[in-house]
């Protein structure tokens, strides 16, 4: 994680330039997790290879493996935690039940 980069208490998100991410699946043990962040580099290469090369199949194949990847570690698909919250991925963190505490946190830091 970059130093600017913090996830939420809750540990879903990450906060990034005030938006969330969903966070990979916690649960996902150790090994798999190492896999597939292994798979989801090789696929972001494969992606700059292909946009370099101007091959757009081969850029449409390296996306799609990206989104295998990300759905494999949790971040993109069905959310993974189970008390019904909904996912909030991509919004604006003031726009979202975690607006508070990130005010807190900027406040804080004042």
């Amino acid at each position: 994680m970059g130093k600017d980069t913090i996830k939420t208490p809750d540990g879903r998100y990450l906060v990034v330039k005030g938006r969330l991410w969903r966070c990979s699946n916690p649960d996902l043990p150790e090994q798999v997790h190492r896999e597939q962040v292994k798979h989801l580099m090789s696929a972001r290469r494969m992606v700059r290879d292909a946009k370099a090369s101007r091959d757009e199949s081969q850029e449409r194949e390296a996306r799609q493996q990206v989104d295998q990847a990300k759905r494999a570690l949790g971040e993109r698909g069905p959310v993974w935690w189970s008390d019904g919250e909904p996912d909030y991925t991509q919004c604006r963190i003031e726009n979202t039940p975690y607006a508070e505490w990130y005010r807190s946190l900027q406040e804080a830091s004042e």
